[in-house]
């Protein structure tokens, strides 16, 4: 018996090995095929309070693939956006040297000459560009001479419009989401307005798309507006929290085109004034609700400023200082916001508390912490009033850094735009082939694996034959 058992071993083990052998071939014939070459492309997002900088990838067969391109890393240029150094513009170029030294290690050898490499300018070079023209020339071209030292294919360094800013988040975010239905503002139909009204193709479909930018409504912005409005009228700052206070210098305030209608007819810029704050949420709503002029409106319906805008519907994503707000609202202090009225309480609770209630629940934070409750107030009043977020609505809004691993803003559309990487056709057209060479892989696989089962019965049977015999 021990010799009839070893004889039928060998060609079962032999046909058990070839089995294994055809399915890991049919498993690994994907892998072994080497891995697609990347592209890369570069965005440097020069805002107002800061730039970053945004390395983009994709297989560079596929690149008109739905949510191909995504984030490969990015980096947070020190100090403040590039209009900061108006007064000295050789600084905003030297100020972007370390982030772009990091893209030329990240970004192969290979790969630099052929990637792409783009500057947009939002908020704060668009008012530099309104009080100063030289100036804001200036540090475009010191930004230029910077970005043109590098082996990248440099494209410009721009000047974005409100417009392209809210256009190119919302390809941004219907991108990475793989979703051009109803996300950020899809309009049913034509803008009563035409400049607010911008129309594209994408996957195939037309889309409206309503955008409007407020300039001087900015994080930055917003504070200064309200500094001056608390110096002019309370002379103490009811946003700020109780046991805070600040030297405050008038030409910081006053300098801004966004606080010319607030600016005394005469004061002296190099003054300091000493400002406390007072942990009061209903004078801070006040001051805050001063911003919005809801008097005035020549259209069927505005938000606010006499701007038209269709009512709010379908499914929304707040990212930015929208997204870092409610985030600290949630994380730090613990505060539901999933409704309209959870986030106004959660708005009332922190604009409570005090200096030192504030500090203990973030040590060593100092330096935005003064302005969350001012900033959480707006938020709330420019969503319920300003924009006209009803309950139902608010529903829809998303508060959300990220898509995945890519940051949700304006960068990636505008790249998407400016390398014509944004697909024209719907995804399944374009998918069709891939999926046919996969049917008939598994379909090759398949008869591979049953002529070895074949195989095996044979064998298997032979040895059966052989010791009967």
């Amino acid at each position: 018996m021990a010799g009839k058992v070893l004889s039928l071993l060998p060609p079962l083990l032999l046909a058990a090995a070839g089995l294994a052998g055809l399915l890991l071939l049919c498993v690994r014939t994907r892998d072994v095929r080497e891995p697609p070459a990347l592209k890369y492309g570069i965005v440097l997002d020069a805002g107002s309070s800061h730039t970053s900088m945004f390395i983009y990838k994709w297989p560079a067969d596929k690149e008109n693939d739905t949510g191909i391109v995504g984030q490969h890393s990015s980096c947070e240029v020190h100090g403040g956006g590039i209009s900061s150094y108006a007064d000295n513009p050789s600084r905003a170029g030297q100020s972007l040297v370390e982030c772009l030294d990091q893209a030329l290690q990240e970004v192969p050898r290979e790969r630099h000459v052929g990637t792409p490499l783009y500057l947009g300018a939002t908020a704060g070079m668009r008012l530099l560009k309104l009080t100063s023209p030289e100036a804001s020339a200036n540090v475009l071209a010191a930004v230029t001479q910077t970005l043109t030292q590098y082996p990248f294919d440099f494209r410009g360094a721009h000047i974005l419009s409100g417009q392209d800013e809210g256009v190119f988040g919302w390809v941004t975010a219907n991108y990475l989401l793989e979703n051009f239905i109803k996300i950020t503002f899809e309009m049913a139909g034509p803008a009563e307005d035409p400049t607010n009204e911008v129309q594209l193709r994408l996957y195939g479909q037309h889309y409206r798309v309503y955008t409007h930018s407020f300039l001087c409504y900015g994080r930055d912005q917003v504070l200064l507006r309200l500094l001056a409005g608390a110096l002019q009228t309370y002379g103490f700052h009811p946003c700020w929290p109780r046991g805070y206070s600040s030297q405050v210098l008038l030409q910081d305030v006053y300098e801004s085109p966004c606080t010319a209608h607030q600016r005394p007819q005469t004061f002296t810029g190099s003054t300091r004034v000493n400002l406390s704050g007072t942990s009061d949420p209903a004078l801070c709503r006040d001051l805050i609700l001063e911003l919005f002029n809801f008097s005035s409106c020549h259209f069927s319906q505005c938000s606010f400023n006499g701007i038209f805008q269709p009512p709010v519907a379908g499914n929304f994503i707040a990212f930015s200082a929208f997204f870092y707000t409610v985030d600290f609202l949630r994380t730090v202090m613990g505060l539901p916001v999933e409704t309209l009225q959870q986030l106004e309480v959660a708005v009332v609770t922190i604009c409570n508390q005090t200096w030192s209630e504030l500090q203990a629940r973030v040590p060593g934070e100092q330096a935005r912490l003064p302005d969350y409750c001012a900033v959480a107030t707006f938020v709330q009043q420019l969503l319920s009033q300003g924009y006209g977020f009803q309950e139902h609505a608010f529903h829809g809004v998303t508060f959300q850094k990220k898509a995945g691993d890519t940051t949700v803003g304006w960068a990636l559309g505008y790249m998407l735009n400016l390398t014509n990487l944004i697909p024209a056709e719907p995804p399944g057209m374009r998918k069709g082939t891939d999926l046919s060479a996969w049917v008939a892989l598994v379909l090759l696989c398949a008869a591979i694996l049953l002529a070895a089962a074949v195989l095996l019965l044979r064998r298997v049977r032979a040895a059966k034959l052989s010791s009967t015999i």
